[in-house]
């Protein structure tokens, strides 16, 4: 587990059948926070995803399911540091759109 999303996107690997989908566990528990990646099953994902809760102060866990190219560069700590690869896609939505 790290600590923040950029560490953890070092780390980044390939997911492939059985274990097909890139699962992201986020663990909060007052300004601590824990973050794993790893390959899982579609099923074992989605049935983590489904009983992941967060309380009223944000203690918890949260559990991301994805199983598309670059699924690792999530979360929000990275989304600033991504904006560029966020405009790409934009723009490439926009002209699929026309």
């Amino acid at each position: 587990a790290t600590t923040t999303n950029e560490a953890c996107n070092q780390n980044s690997q390939k997911c492939q059948q059985p274990l097909d989908t890139c699962m992201t566990i986020v663990d909060t528990l007052g300004n601590m926070k824990a973050i794993v990646k790893q390959c899982a099953s579609s099923s074992t994902c989605k049935g983590a995803a489904s009983t992941a809760s967060v309380d009223a102060d944000g203690n918890g866990n949260t559990v991301n399911c994805c199983s598309y190219n670059m699924c690792n560069l999530s979360a929000a700590d990275s989304v600033h540091s991504h904006a560029a690869l966020l405009l790409l896609t934009g723009g490439v939505l926009l002209l699929l759109t026309h």
